[in-house]
């Protein structure tokens, strides 16, 4: 009776451990996790549940419009991502640290949306006076970046701060004041509908917020 009671434990905690390694190997879904993904419009990410298509979205805030030149010298506006979803990030191609991990995971995004023309991605330099055009594309040759799907942007410094700060809001030091002498740095990615509003903040440095950052372009893809 002990070794049939025995067996049958061990049984059942061997396939409880199958159950849970599979968990780990789930591939991303198509789904978001909500019916509309939220808005944010402030440094704090609070989310605004809004009903796109309405006139307290269209009211809500939205990146302006810019002039920055990528990798291939083309000048780039909001202009160039009309009918475009596109995820935003910051780095700067001599940084020692974080950026070639995020660098690295934004390869995975652009994989996931390479035959998607709906879906761009937007990386602007936060060492513009380093960052050439001529640095960039080497740098994009170097990490396997497509130049129809992923534009590396430098330009006015002033511009590129005011838009990571006072656009995207990607720094995470809440009430602390910063000027254009305070360096720039972030690991976050910030996901753009095509109406210019901030749809999500992710972790360029984490596999899961990752793999849920492609979840919920997908979700905008089927909203738009």
């Amino acid at each position: 009776m002990r070794k049939t009671l025995f067996y049958i434990a061990a049984i059942l905690l061997f396939t409880g451990c199958k159950q849970t390694i599979k968990k780990e190997n789930i591939p991303v879904t198509e789904t978001s996790r909500v019916e509309h993904l939220p808005y944010y419009n402030d440094e704090s990410f609070t989310p605004h549940w809004l009903t796109p298509n309405t006139e307290e979205e269209k009211q809500f805030h939205k990146i302006p419009d810019f002039k920055l030149v990528d990798q291939l010298g083309d000048t780039l506006t909001q202009k160039s991502f009309d009918d475009k979803i596109y995820i935003t990030d910051f780095f700067f191609t001599t940084c020692p640290g974080i950026c070639l991990k995020m660098t690295n995971n934004m390869t995975k995004v652009q994989e996931a949306f390479l035959d998607n023309p709906e879906v761009a991605i937007l990386s602007h330099s936060v060492t513009p006076s380093i960052d050439s055009v001529s640095v960039l594309k080497t740098y994009a040759e170097k990490n396997g970046v497509i130049n129809s799907k992923w534009h590396l942007v430098t330009g006015d410094k002033t511009e590129i701060y005011n838009l990571g700060r006072n656009e995207y809001f990607v720094e995470n030091d809440l009430g602390i004041p910063k000027d254009i002498n305070d360096f720039l740095h972030t690991e976050n990615f910030l996901l753009i509908d095509k109406n210019k509003h901030i749809r999500g903040i992710y972790n360029g440095l984490n596999r899961a917020s990752i793999a849920q950052l492609i979840t919920d372009v997908n979700a905008l893809l089927e909203e738009s």
